[in-house]
């Protein structure tokens, strides 16, 4: 199986970007929700991303031919090309989430963006592409969400306290629709899909995982996975719980058809969140650099009130900036990303003028010694968005014997993303407001899963319905004739016991509190 990405081979830097890292000092890599660096060796050349590293000190297991055999035989469907290639590379419990599919017949996908521009770039469609295809594949329920919030909080802090022009909670609640509208464009099916803003979605049965999860994690567990000092914004210092609790399928009971009260609509069986949904698994698709989030989730998902099962992750590769590897595309670097927004003419000037090769530095070493596919940019761009798996061989193979010239492997990748963005720049004109407003309403959504379960555990969705006053916990409504719910009638029979043992203590005696 060929692996078309960098290795970690040593690397210089295009003319374009020489005078930018000939001043960087040598450094390791750095890989966490907020940096993502290649190493720096004492020449200042930069070595491409160590993904065999990140398995190791992640502790995330590699993605298997044997995982790809399995995903096939229980879908009926070819893998994707991004797990072909292995740019889906690694994974947590994946193969849990297929014997959950198998046994029961469905599972929820949760994946999300950070909406820090107007536009989307290359790099940032690769997860949501490969999600659109699991959805399309296991027909199951996809909610994505936006993190303006956290985008916010983190540009603020980078800007130590100040609020810079053009940075303010509205601005990124604007970029989070734009990117929303990107996001429909690439063609994820509304009746089964929800994407929300934290700023306009969180409360309710949300916000109540969010602040039990918050109790779980203290300062140096978060500031030990993410790098957080005595200086960081306690809203940032926070924040990823909500990012961990945004996996749990009980954050969301509207799309499973049950109520997710919030004021002042709130009768008195809303007190309770509800336990059926945390009986169902989540996989989530995601670049390795939010993974640090994950395994924080994982290690307390079976603490909460309602324990859940621990969620599942296929982790990728990142796309790699046009300057090559050693860092990703970035959307506050212009010339290091393909933007979805890019004409045919400002792609083909990025690729050209931009795109690192692999290539040798005359026409006769070419020939002779022929160019390294592995840290050529054009090729790796191929390697994502080129579906046939022939041709991309092909590809390598000419280039790897000097036959296929760095100028003509450059227009064959100019020619595929122009394709790739024109096509989704039409599909982009028809996204409304209206249009994006229907993915972001709660509602029930529709999904079957899997159609022959081997052990269904009630309806399509895996959750028993809402019926008579009664929701999946069996909780039931007040009663007409006052008397309450069953576990309020047992709330108050237990406390006038409590009531009555205390009347019966002598007087004077002290009550014994816990702890003492």
């Amino acid at each position: 199986m060929y692996v078309a990405m960098a290795t970690a081979e040593p690397v210089g830097a295009t003319p374009a970007v020489k005078s930018d890292i000939e001043d960087k000092k040598a450094s390791q890599q750095q890989i966490d929700p907020y940096n993502v660096a290649g190493e720096v060796d004492e020449h200042g050349n930069v070595k491409a991303i160590d993904y065999d590293r990140l398995i190791h000190e992640f502790g995330v297991q590699p993605l298997t031919e044997e995982h790809l055999r399995r995903f096939e035989a229980v879908t009926g469907k070819k893998a994707h090309r991004l797990m072909r290639r292995k740019l889906f590379f690694s994974h947590r419990d994946f193969d849990k989430i297929l014997d959950a599919y198998e046994q029961h017949g469905t599972f929820m996908l949760y994946t999300g963006r950070g909406p820090s521009s107007g536009s989307m770039h290359l790099g940032h469609t690769v997860p949501f592409l490969f999600t659109k295809e699991l959805q399309e594949m296991f027909d199951v329920p996809l909610v994505i969400m936006m993190t303006d919030d956290e985008k916010y909080l983190h540009t603020r802090n980078k800007n130590e306290g100040h609020q810079k022009v053009g940075v303010a909670p509205e601005d990124f609640l604007d970029f989070a629709h734009e990117n929303i509208k990107d996001i429909v464009a690439l063609g994820f099916d509304p009746k089964k899909t929800f994407i929300y803003t934290d700023y306009e979605y969180l409360g309710g049965h949300f916000y109540r995982n969010t602040s039990e999860f918050e109790s779980l994690v203290t300062f140096n567990q978060a500031a030990g996975a993410f790098g957080f000092g005595n200086s960081t914004n306690i809203g940032l210092i926070a924040y990823g719980a909500k990012q961990c609790v945004a996996a749990f399928p009980s954050s969301y009971p509207d799309l499973f058809g049950l109520k997710d009260y919030r004021g002042p609509d709130y009768p008195p069986e809303a007190k309770r969140r509800h336990k059926s949904l945390a009986s169902i698994p989540t996989l989530i698709p995601c670049a390795i650099d939010q993974e640090p989030y994950f395994r924080i989730l994982r290690d307390r998902c079976e603490r909460m009130t309602d324990p859940h099962p621990k969620t599942s992750l296929i982790l990728s590769k990142f796309l790699t900036a046009l300057q090559g590897p050693g860092g990703k595309m970035s959307a506050s670097d212009p010339n290091s990303a393909i933007f979805m927004s890019d004409t045919p003419g400002q792609i083909k000037n990025k690729i050209n003028k931009h795109a690192f090769s692999g290539g040798r530095e005359s026409l006769e070493e070419h020939r002779k010694l022929g160019g390294n596919p592995d840290v050529d940019v054009a090729y790796t761009y191929l390697s994502y968005f080129l579906d046939d798996d022939g041709e991309l061989q092909e590809l390598a193979k000419r280039y790897r014997s000097g036959e296929l010239l760095t100028g003509e492997m450059k227009q064959r990748c100019i020619a595929e993303l122009q394709k790739f963005v024109a096509e989704f720049q039409e599909r982009r004109k028809k996204v409304t407001d209206e249009v994006m407003r229907e993915y972001m309403r709660p509602r029930k959504l529709e999904f079957a899963g899997n159609p022959s379960p081997k052990q269904p555990k009630g309806p399509a969705n895996g959750v028993e319905e809402a019926s008579n006053g009664a929701d999946a916990d069996g909780e039931k409504a007040a009663r007409d004739d006052g008397r309450g719910t069953k576990g309020e009638r047992k709330a108050a029979k237990m406390a006038e016991k409590k009531a009555q043992k205390l009347a019966q203590r002598p007087k004077g005696a002290e009550e014994v509190t816990e702890g003492t």
